[in-house]
């Protein structure tokens, strides 16, 4: 059997370049986008220590985020406190300096485009070794490509560099480039140690079930896989701004166990997400708050196009995204979380950015153009309320689900999809796949390359008009950004487009 359509488990994200039959409207202005909600509170209100008990999905099993295998939302959870991260993502959506590790990154040369870093004159790994342009060096080597012994994540924006050398002293780094990358401040974060970034072996595997070297405001104090806890505590080391809180708790949980764990006073906050049964019980909790901001992520179908699959037509997967009705999946899951939530209109950036536009007029709900256009395509009920086949091939669709933890949003998601796929005439199944577009290619690579940030928006929403057409994936709706919080927690909960503070994360007094 051929494969099909891959429903995916879980969430994509939005982020910049690196009229309908059944309601289908474009959302409405989120009144919490660009504004996080995390009970801010001043330092002074804040008691000093006290443990921040975190649930994760899964415990990661390879603590470096630039190999392959580390990618993975616990992993930064859990490392960003512990590297260092050179740029912060702010509220509103953009980035700021992170003065404990870089108290300067400018553009020192246009042509060619050079970018100098002061590295705190105090920043230090946790073996004693100080932070240097050599840590950036052997970053830059290992992930531009050169060495494919290097399994990386991402070779964007280091794969542009020509050298990194030392400035004035070893402690300012010199980074030029041999053709512009745009987003250089998404580069070096987080870094990790030339121990790490010299040798292939190590940096494939010297991270895996271990953590040996941090730099950051918290240090590690045990990692055990049988219990499936990560244990981080303040750590005297620290040269900036000392934490909050003494320690910070990693333990994995199933997501439907979550808010029993809060009401047993186990964990501390969960992910409210999707589940309108999560926010419920949040709702009865004593001392929970429930806090929201809109996030860049957002949950999505991705078809499999790859050669050989049904779904390799375009013009078919174009058909089949006409006929799901993306809004009604919206209020479904998440009507009760996020009032007036539709549909989401764009795959590059996150809905309530600066450069959001609504592109997915192409793609526009519309059951009885589906249903033509799959006529037209040869795919025809042989009777009445018949899956449709073509030369005697029936059309099967198999909706596969990628998690490693059992999601029941998913499995919601995967069974309304299935029911509006029916009406179209697929025998809905189980599968995987992929898309590739030269011009969609092309406009990213000139997006990344775009300084003027107007130009840019212009191309990766020009992009994104193309994404649209060639369905590699359909977006649903943005996380709701919703989460239970103990309500004595600050700096802490809905971060939205921000990154979390684990410096002033805490405690009221």
């Amino acid at each position: 059997m051929k494969p099909g359509l891959l429903l995916v488990l879980g969430t994509g994200l939005a982020v910049a370049l690196a009229g309908c039959a059944s309601g289908g409207a474009p959302l409405p202005a989120p009144p919490g986008a660009g504004v996080n909600d995390i009970n801010p509170r001043p330092a002074e209100a804040l008691r000093d220590g006290g443990d921040l008990r975190w649930p994760i999905d899964a415990l990661p099993d390879n603590f470096n985020r630039n190999q392959f295998s580390g990618s993975q939302v616990p992993t930064k959870q859990i490392t960003d406190a512990l590297l260092p991260t050179l740029y912060t993502d702010t509220a509103d959506g953009g980035v700021a300096l992170n003065p404990h590790y870089v108290t300067s990154a400018e553009v020192t040369s246009a042509a060619p485009r050079t970018i100098t870093y002061a590295v705190h004159p105090k920043a230090t790994w946790s073996d004693g070794t100080p932070i240097t342009w050599r840590d950036f060096e052997a970053q830059w080597k290992a992930l531009n490509g050169a060495n494919p012994a290097f399994l990386v994540s991402s070779r964007t924006g280091y794969e542009d560099i020509a050298s990194v050398a030392p400035g004035t002293d070893d402690r300012h780094v010199v980074v030029t480039f041999a053709r512009p990358f745009a987003e250089w401040q998404s580069l070096f974060s987080p870094l990790y140690p030339v121990s790490t970034n010299s040798d292939a072996a190590t940096f494939n595997t010297g991270w895996v079930n271990r953590i040996p070297v941090t730099a950051g405001p918290f240090a590690v104090e045990a990692l055990d896989q049988g219990a499936k806890t990560v244990t981080l505590r303040r750590d005297p080391k620290w040269w900036g701004t000392p934490a909050k809180l003494d320690r910070i708790i990693f333990k994995t949980y199933e997501r439907t166990a979550t808010a029993e764990a809060l009401a047993n006073n186990e964990i501390d906050f969960y992910p409210i997400g999707s589940s309108v049964d999560l926010l419920k019980r949040a709702q009865s909790v004593p001392g929970a708050a429930i806090r929201q901001s809109p996030e860049r992520a957002y949950n999505h179908i991705t078809f499999n196009g790859s050669p050989g699959a049904v779904l390799a037509d375009v013009k078919l997967r174009q058909a089949i995204a006409k006929g799901i009705d993306r809004t009604a999946i919206a209020r479904r899951l998440v009507g009760q979380i996020v009032p007036n939530v539709g549909q989401l209109g764009n795959h590059i950036y996150a809905y309530g950015s600066r450069d959001y536009r609504d592109n997915s007029d192409a793609l526009r709900y519309d059951q009885g153009a589906a249903n033509r256009d799959l006529d037209a395509l040869g795919w025809t009920r042989p009777s009445p309320g018949a899956p449709r086949e073509r030369a005697g091939q029936p059309l099967r669709l198999r909706l596969r689900l990628l998690e490693a933890a059992p999601n029941p949003i998913s499995q919601q998601i995967d069974r309304t999809v299935a029911d509006q796929l029916a009406q179209l005439g697929n025998d809905v199944q189980q599968n995987y796949g992929r898309v590739f577009s030269p011009e969609i290619t092309d406009l990213f690579d000139r997006g990344i390359r775009e300084l003027d940030e107007t130009k840019r928006a212009e191309l990766g929403n020009r992009a994104d008009r193309l994404i649209w057409q060639e369905v590699h994936h359909l977006p649903l709706y943005p996380a709701t950004g919703a989460y239970a919080v103990r309500s004595t927690l600050a700096n802490f909960g809905a971060h939205g487009f921000a990154d979390i503070d684990y410096l002033n994360a805490g405690y009221l007094r």
